[in-house]
């Protein structure tokens, strides 16, 4: 188990964040994994950085404040952290989450305290998040089992038992459990890279989603980029953003989205469960959506502001992947997403825009691109899926078949 988590946080630093010499880190961390913590913070310093920072997160804390806080407590959110993350950022410094979330944490949370949150939070780091979804930094996010999390995946097992299991799916699906996972990364990068080159060149004007319960066209605006793997900050250091990652991804027109798709995996969304549920969109925004369970998280989710209602991101992922082969379900949207096609409501990637990374708001609004203070991925992919995309002279192409590439 150590040789492997030596490899993995080597890999979180040395793949994901990338980082350089006397570059500071900002580790987001669980505080149940401390000794996978320490093995990251070593690898950050043996690569050259100057200040490792670790800030501790505790989910027992988290759910203590839910329960017992007052009201208001949840309409502010901490200006210090706020400024503390754009320093971070403005001072060329790495931004390293490490996920590991009970996927139920706050069920039975008066769905208002977090959405007000959620707000809050929204508000206070939109500045941060620019510098995020422009890759102006580097940034990447990992995960780490915790006891919730891993029994949850694994019912049937024990406590320890499970999250050892949790942490060799993790293995897996990271590739950390290779002979060389570093260069195996460079050889899955190069393979997505081949997938952004071709729909790059193609240039499609729309996508045509088809699946059992799903018939959904998404337009793209003329310009539109698509990433996947390894991408480039503003000073041109390649880094992941995400571990595991199997997508290739990029923005749409806001008002360019309609049709009706169903969910295919359950979605985590703010420490409740979200389950079978589907859309309707019409000229772009959400009209209808229904849940078989969780509908007042999903509620909540959209209507948390107007830019919710609008898909900021559409992504590719192949049904045969490695996370989709473990026939897992990880109740995590990161590794989830991996193994499904998905989409996202809120926030649009200016980098996904030729020069957008470079344009005011105003300006990636009047070419079509969403904003809002959220973005949440939601799983829609599956092995009977079929997506076409259509040339700007009206011609449909085989994209996806059977839930994997066409091409």
């Amino acid at each position: 188990m150590l040789h492997f988590l030596e490899k993995y946080a080597e890999l979180a630093i040395k793949v994901g964040v990338n980082i350089q010499p006397n570059q500071t880190l900002w580790v987001n961390a669980p505080i149940h994994a401390v000794d996978f913590i320490r093995l990251v913070v070593k690898k950050g310093y043996e690569a050259g950085a100057k200040h490792v920072h670790v800030e501790w997160q505790d989910e027992g804390c988290t759910r203590l404040k839910y329960d017992l806080a007052p009201n208001e407590a949840f309409h502010e959110y901490p200006v210090w952290r706020a400024k503390a993350l754009e320093e971070i950022a403005q001072g060329g410094g790495a931004y390293l989450f490490v996920q590991s979330e009970d996927p139920e944490l706050l069920k039975g949370v008066d769905a208002e305290r977090i959405t007000a949150y959620s707000k809050a939070a929204g508000v206070a780091l939109k500045t941060w998040r620019e510098y995020i979804t422009t890759h102006r930094m580097s940034w990447s996010i990992v995960a780490a089992p915790s006891i919730p999390w891993a029994k949850k995946v694994f019912p049937h097992l024990g406590e320890q038992e499970a999250v050892e299991a949790l942490w060799n799916a993790i293995f897996t699906a990271t590739r950390a459990d290779q002979d060389d996972p570093v260069a195996n990364w460079e050889k899955h990068n190069a393979t997505l890279r081949e997938k952004v080159q071709y729909l790059n060149h193609k240039q499609y004007k729309k996508l045509h989603y088809k699946a059992p319960g799903t018939e959904l066209t998404v337009e793209l605006p003329k310009g539109h980029l698509w990433h996947g793997g390894a991408t480039k900050n503003e000073i041109g250091i390649l880094f992941n953003a995400n571990m595991p990652t199997e997508e290739v991804y990029t923005s749409p027109v806001k008002y360019g989205t309609k049709g009706v798709v169903h969910s295919t995996k359950p979605l985590s969304y703010q420490g409740n469960l979200i389950e079978n549920f589907w859309i309707k969109f019409e000229n772009g925004r959400i009209v209808e959506y229904q849940a078989e369970k969780g509908h007042e998280t999903l509620k909540a989710m959209i209507e948390i502001d107007e830019g919710a209602h609008y898909l900021g991101e559409i992504a590719l992922v192949p049904h045969h992947s490695p996370i989709s082969s473990s026939n897992l379900i990880y109740y995590n949207t990161l590794f989830d997403e991996n193994a499904s096609s998905h989409l996202a409501i809120g926030n649009s990637f200016a980098s996904c825009l030729e020069g957008g990374s470079t344009m005011s708001k105003e300006q990636l609004a009047k070419v079509g691109l969403n904003d809002s203070i959220t973005h949440v991925d939601f799983m829609i992919g599956s092995a009977e899926m079929d997506i076409d995309g259509e040339t700007e002279d009206g011609k449909r192409e085989a994209v996806f078949r059977r839930g994997n590439w066409a091409f």
